[in-house]
């Protein structure tokens, strides 16, 4: 195992929900890419501060993220790297949050079989956010079997830690509630309490938008700043960014509704007095877009600056990397088979 060449400790955690008494939070990202600025306003920073007060477990989701991107397994393979390597330069330490790999998890394929059978394909079908999903994919009846049964796998994952917190999006929230149906009928069906629910946790803030001001930041869409991004990325990204298409000179009276820039000023200022007064002094009249611009750019820069270098001393060992997700799967195993176990013994189904 490699020995760890930068100041993030490789340590597995030493405390757990066990020992610690401490709750338990599940949370993770698809392996679909690298992560950008709305994973880091939306949920990263979270993590941060969760850590620090959690049992907190980070699933590298490669197995979820094939469910529609079978037909590249190298770019789900390639982002379990670069999601990593977001983690860490980030500051998500090891030594207290345990990164693990979906894939690597039997209890969680195992604990997925069996809820498949406490949940019917219509209530599956039911579920608002796979309904969207669904649509937004254009999938039709062609929908991956795997993609479908996504609710399922969710929940065993939930399950599976004990995780009686899940930090989601609003849009993601009634995942939680199917998780939750769920464990009611596993524990109805034992007769005992064997599994915990879950409580979603929804940020204040809503979700950053892209810089078109169309949909909501993401990779696909081709709107995201990713946390690795140049300073030339970024500065060309701010000038791209949506404002108020009637605001045509400073003199005018602009829109803060729908304008990217205050949304990210909003998210990253911290100086909330000094943003309550930009708006104003827009909304007004007198306030041109190239001035919130510098101030959002110098910003960003100083906010990504740290992250980028991090993230560039942390790519020279990936040996580095892969013991840190190596170290999380074993600890993560122990956990969701010890889980796996005691759901089948209570269902009263056969161990030899």
């Amino acid at each position: 195992m490699t020995t760890c060449a930068t100041s993030t400790s490789c340590a597995a955690p030493t405390n757990s929900a066990a020992s610690a008494g401490r709750p338990v939070v599940l949370t993770g990202d698809r392996a679909t890419g690298p992560l950008h600025l709305g994973h880091y306003a939306g949920s990263l920073r979270n993590r941060l501060a969760l850590q620090e007060t959690h049992d907190q477990y980070l699933l590298l989701a490669d197995s979820q993220a094939l469910t529609d991107n079978a037909g590249d397994i190298a770019k789900v393979r390639d982002a379990v790297m670069e999601i990593a390597l977001d983690y860490l330069a980030v500051g998500v330490d090891p030594a207290k949050s345990t990164i693990c790999l979906q894939s690597q998890l039997p209890a969680l394929a195992e604990l997925s079989m069996l809820y498949l059978n406490f949940v019917t394909v219509a209530r599956l079908e039911r579920n608002p956010t796979i309904k969207d999903e669904i649509r937004a994919r254009g999938f039709g009846r062609d929908i991956p079997a795997g993609f479908l049964c996504y609710p399922a796998a969710q929940a065993a994952d939930i399950t599976a830690f004990r995780a009686t917190l899940v930090p989601v999006g609003a849009d993601q929230a009634p995942l939680i509630e199917q998780s939750n149906e769920i464990v009611r009928r596993i524990n109805a069906t034992a007769g005992v309490p064997v599994l915990p629910e879950a409580e979603a946790l929804i940020p204040a803030a809503g979700r950053l938008p892209g810089i078109d001001g169309r949909n909501k930041m993401s990779k696909s869409s081709g709107n995201a700043i990713p946390l690795s991004a140049t300073p030339e990325q970024i500065a060309a990204a701010v000038r791209a960014m949506f404002t108020d298409p009637q605001h045509l000179r400073a003199a005018d009276p602009g829109r803060v509704e729908g304008n990217v820039v205050f949304a990210f000023l909003d998210a990253f200022d911290p100086d909330a007095a000094e943003v309550a007064r930009l708006k104003e002094h827009y909304q007004r009249g007198g306030l041109g877009d190239a001035l919130l611009k510098r101030r959002l750019d110098d910003l960003l820069q100083g906010l990504l600056a740290p992250i980028r270098a991090r993230r560039a001393a942390l790519a020279r060992d990936p040996g580095h990397i892969r013991a840190v997700i190596r170290q999380g799967v074993q600890r993560a195993r122990a956990i969701t088979g010890q889980t796996r176990d005691e759901v089948f013994g209570a269902l009263g189904l056969f161990q030899p």
